[in-house]
C-alpha cells in the first residue's frame, strides 16, 4: 500500500490522471453503443437488398421449369466430347499458356509481352486430380476417384448424361467437361485420369478391360 500511495504522490500521478479523464471520456456512464450517435446522420437512400431480393421473388412464377425447357436441352449442360479408349495407354502432356495481351506494370513499363509462354504447373500445384468419363462408365468412376479428386463428364455421340441427376443419384458432385478444358489438357479419349507429376500432367487412360474391373482394385 506505501508503494501504491507513493506511485500516485509520484511523478507518475498526471499520467495516471490523464488515462482516467480519457476514460470516461470515452466511457461514459449513461452511454449504451446500441443508441448512441456520433456526429451527423442521414437515412439510408438505398433501398433494403432483402427487400428487394423477396419483391422480385415473389413476382416469379412458382414453377420456372416452363421457362427453361427440358433440362436435356439446356446449353450450359453441355459436354465436350471424347472419343472411347481403345486400350490402356499413359503420356504426359506440358500445358503451355501464351498470353494474348501485354502485361504492364502500373508506370507502364512492359513485364510480360503478347505472345510470352510459360507453364503454369512451374508455379503451381494441382490438388487433385480429374476423373474424366461417359455417362455410362460412371461406375468406374465412382470406384476410381478419391474423395478430393473431381469428376467430370464428357459425351459419347447423343450420350451427354445428367450431371445434376448424377449428383442427386450419386452423392458425389459430378461436373461437365468444357470445350476449352478439353483443348487445353489435350484430351482426346475417355476414361482418362489427369494428375499433376512435378511441371507435367500424366493422363492415363482406360480400355474396356481396366473400365470392367472389380469395386476397388482400381486407384
Amino acid at each position: 500500500m506505501a508503494a501504491d500511495s507513493q506511485f500516485l504522490r509520484g511523478t507518475h500521478r498526471p499520467a495516471l490522471i490523464g488515462c482516467v479523464l480519457m476514460i470516461a471520456a470515452i466511457c461514459p456512464g449513461t452511454a449504451d453503443a446500441s443508441v448512441s450517435t456520433i456526429g451527423r446522420t442521414w437515412p439510408i437512400a438505398e433501398p433494403d437488398a432483402l427487400a428487394e431480393i423477396e419483391a422480385k421473388a415473389a413476382s416469379l412464377p412458382k414453377d420456372m421449369s416452363k421457362a427453361f425447357g427440358r433440362r436435356e436441352t439446356w446449353n450450359a449442360l453441355k459436354a465436350a466430347p471424347l472419343g472411347s479408349a481403345a486400350a490402356d495407354h499413359v503420356r504426359s502432356v506440358v500445358p503451355f499458356y501464351t498470353l494474348d495481351f501485354d502485361i504492364k506494370l502500373p508506370d507502364g513499363k512492359l513485364l510480360y509481352p503478347q505472345g510470352f509462354s510459360f507453364n503454369p504447373l512451374t508455379y503451381v500445384k494441382m490438388p487433385q486430380r480429374l476423373v474424366i468419363v461417359h455417362p455410362r462408365d460412371m461406375g468406374f468412376a465412382l470406384r476410381t476417384a478419391r474423395p478430393s479428386d473431381f469428376i467430370l463428364l464428357a459425351s459419347l455421340g447423343k450420350d451427354n448424361g445428367d450431371p445434376i441427376a448424377l449428383s442427386e443419384k450419386t452423392g458425389r458432385a459430378v461436373f461437365i467437361l468444357e470445350e476449352r478444358v478439353k483443348e487445353r489438357l489435350g484430351l482426346t479419349v475417355a476414361p482418362v485420369v489427369v494428375a499433376q507429376a512435378g511441371t507435367r500432367l500424366i493422363l492415363t487412360e482406360y480400355g474396356p478391360k481396366s473400365r470392367s474391373v472389380p469395386t476397388g482394385a482400381v486407384r
